[in-house]
């Protein structure tokens, strides 16, 4: 009787739909079950008599944590779940799309970031003076490798390098006798391919110079050239000249810049070529469409080998008037015998050709095949340097429709005839109300062609030539030494003065060269004038310009603001640097002449009653509040006042025409962040 009740459990709860046994034996009585199919279908159907049908119901089901699919799809139809989850995919589209609006926005209304060639100053080496690695007295390209942490010393992150190709280095290398390699004096191309990896390791930029205009006369082009060889025959100008016994009649009487006829005659090939500088330095042909491609092809090799841009010098000089007539004088009554200097006529055939502008903008285009990458523009200047004709100058830089040079260098702070708080005023100004809307001005107190600041003007005016340098709107370029106020050599025998090596310490030699001379002798002054002892005193002219830059390169107004000129007379020169939303402006008060007491709250009504010095010439100064109704300057002192007003200069009336602005922006203080429309 037990065991007849013991088989009977199992098979009411398999026939309930009761538990499944995993963990044990299954009963046998299980077994039979599955297995003698007639039997269960005879076996009575049981049923329970006393069940509570409370108890049987099943328990209330809810959500929990790792719950299945089955389960989760239960709730997932409720009101309460569904719409709260519709919500919130509602919320996330618009988040997405708010988002997407703000960006297009921002990017909209955002004004262009200044590229790289308009962030930083411009530091210009001549390679043979910089520093010399091999002991051999000449400056060279591991030497340059060697002092890149000064140039990062000082704030700036693009490096200017004049030429160093090969070259018999007649006019210091200007007259290339290979485009396509480097003068051994400087070193090798893997030399370059060093100096270049670490300038891009430290994030620098590297600007190098080409001359098209000319060639050396060794160079392969003109050795076949001058032999009438293939292409190569016209690729200079040659023209018949008549040869008396003992002389030669040039073609017409175009001068050199260096003096003398521009026509030589060569024995080889029984023609003149022409020369607009050294009889060394043929002109190519430019008129021969080989010879551009010649220049494209250069390009490309250089920008392939990941230079950042080029200085195109000399570049008026490309194409002459093919009438060869005669050019004018400038004194009509002179002999026209007599006339051997580059000064006595007017180059109205020989500079700035029709079709000039379109070679310049070949050039452009080519670099602008390199310069799609993100981040990788291919910086473009000319030495345009018209001097007389500033709207000559002004076409460098192309037009709204068609790019040419990023800028033409400007020179007009270096061809100054005297110094004085009005000169200074005018050089400025005839560069800002000349330059074409939306472009870049540039500034440039030194150059390798010219003296330095203290041999030109005046080694107390050194420091507040950096100061207006480094506060003027635009791209400032600073001649290597000028930075700690290097003087031209002052010695008479000496050519080129101007080009004397660095001065780094008070070692001999200056720390130029371990080598027993250099190239050019170092300046007698160089154990005070140095960068290793400037380093160490607070008011250093060196110190001073790393603070400039410092001030540059952090404050809005002076990297891109408005310049509004305030006041310039026979001694000082004065403006400010003010940028939209911002309630902070800058003003510089520039002494290059006498000592000056000026009134300028009487000049600018809303000026507040005093500024702080933010920088000075005189560093014991800075910090200080100035009454600005009584600002005095001593000779050659330079003050950057700082101040704030509600009233920006260039929304008063009174100076509307004296303000301009190159890469317009306006600053919001509750986003901070610049935008256009103001």
């Amino acid at each position: 009787m037990v065991e007849e009740e013991a088989k009977s459990l199992p098979m009411e709860l398999s026939e309930k739909g009761g538990v499944e046994n995993n963990g044990f034996v299954q009963n046998e009585a299980f077994d039979d079950k599955e297995t003698d199919t007639s039997s269960q279908e005879e076996m009575p159907k049981t049923c329970i008599v006393d069940a509570d049908p409370v108890a049987m119901e099943e328990p209330a089901l809810k959500p929990y944590a790792g719950m299945p699919k089955e389960v989760l799809l239960k709730f997932s139809s409720q009101a309460r779940y569904r719409v709260t989850r519709e919500i919130l995919f509602w919320l996330i589209i618009a988040a997405a799309v708010v988002l997407v609006c703000a960006t297009i926005a921002i990017i909209a209304l955002s004004p262009k970031c200044l590229d790289w060639w308009q962030a930083s100053p411009i530091y210009q080496i001549y390679p043979r003076s910089f520093k010399d690695s091999n002991m051999d007295g000449n400056g060279d390209l591991k030497g340059i490798q060697e002092k890149l942490d000064h140039i990062t010393y000082l704030n700036i992150k693009t490096i200017w390098i004049t030429s160093f190709y090969k070259s018999p280095l007649k006019d210091l290398g200007y007259g290339a006798e290979d485009f396509y390699d480097i003068d051994p004096m400087f070193g090798s191309m893997s030399d370059f391919e060093n100096l270049l990896a670490a300038i891009h390791d430290r994030g620098l930029k590297v600007i190098m110079d080409l001359i098209p205009n000319h060639t050396s006369d060794k160079h392969r082009w003109f050795q076949l050239s001058r032999n009438r060889t293939g292409k190569y025959t016209d690729y200079y100008i040659w023209q018949d000249c008549m040869q008396a016994p003992g002389s030669v009649t040039p073609p017409n009487n175009w001068v050199s810049v260096f003096g003398n006829s521009s026509w030589q005659f060569d024995d080889v090939r029984k023609q003149c070529y022409f020369h607009q500088f050294g009889k060394e330095q043929p002109d190519l042909n430019f008129r021969n469409l080989a010879v551009q491609q010649e220049i494209r092809d250069i390009i490309k090799f250089w920008l392939g080998k990941g230079i950042d841009g080029f200085s195109f010098s000399a570049v008026k000089f490309l194409l002459e008037a093919t009438h060869l007539r005669d050019e004018p004088q400038v004194n009509k009554s002179q002999n026209p015998e007599s006339i051997t200097a580059y000064s006595q006529l007017y180059h109205d055939y020989t500079t700035t050709q029709v079709g000039m502008h379109d070679i310049i903008r070949s050039f452009r285009q080519t670099m602008n095949q390199f310069s799609s990458e993100p981040g990788r523009y291919r910086f473009m200047g000319s030495d345009g340097n018209e001097k007389e004709d500033i709207e000559a100058t002004m076409m460098y830089y192309g037009t709204t429709f068609i790019q040419e040079a990023d800028f033409p260098f400007n020179f007009n702070l270096i061809n100054m005839k005297n110094l004085s708080g009005n000169s200074i005023f005018e050089a400025v100004n005839l560069w800002m109300k000349n330059m074409p809307a939306g472009k870049w001005p540039n500034w440039a107190v030194g150059s390798p062609n010219a003296a330095r600041i203290s041999s030109r003007i005046g080694k107390e005016y050194v420091n507040v030539m950096n100061m207006l340098l480094l506060t003027l709107p635009g791209t400032p370029v600073t001649y290597y030494g000028e930075e700690i106020g290097m003087e031209n050599i002052a010695s008479e025998n000496v050519t080129f003065p101007e080009k004397a090596p660095m001065q780094w310490d008070g070692k001999v030699n200056a720390g130029f060269t371990e080598g027993n001379s250099s190239w050019l002798p170092v300046n007698s002054d160089y154990q005070s004038v140095n960068v290793e002892i400037q380093m160490t005193w607070s008011n250093s002219t060196l110190n001073l310009y790393r603070e400039l830059t410092l001030l540059r390169n952090n404050e809005l107004p002076i990297h891109r603001g408005w310049m509004c000129y305030i006041w310039n007379d026979s001694n000082v020169f004065v403006y400010v640097r003010e940028l939209d939303g911002l309630d902070r402006v800058f003003m510089m008060v520039l002494n290059f002449g006498q000592e000056s007491t000026i009134d300028l709250k009487a000049i600018v009504p809303n000026l507040p009653s005093e500024a702080i010095v933010r920088l000075s010439t005189n560093f014991s100064n800075a910090g200080k509040a100035v009454n600005t109704k009584l600002i005095k300057t001593e000779m050659g002192e330079g003050l950057v006042l700082e101040y704030k007003t509600a009233k920006p200069v260039h929304t008063m009336g009174a100076f509307q025409g004296n303000c301009f602005v190159a890469e317009k922006a306006c600053y919001s203080s509750a986003f901070n962040l610049l935008y256009v429309n103001c």
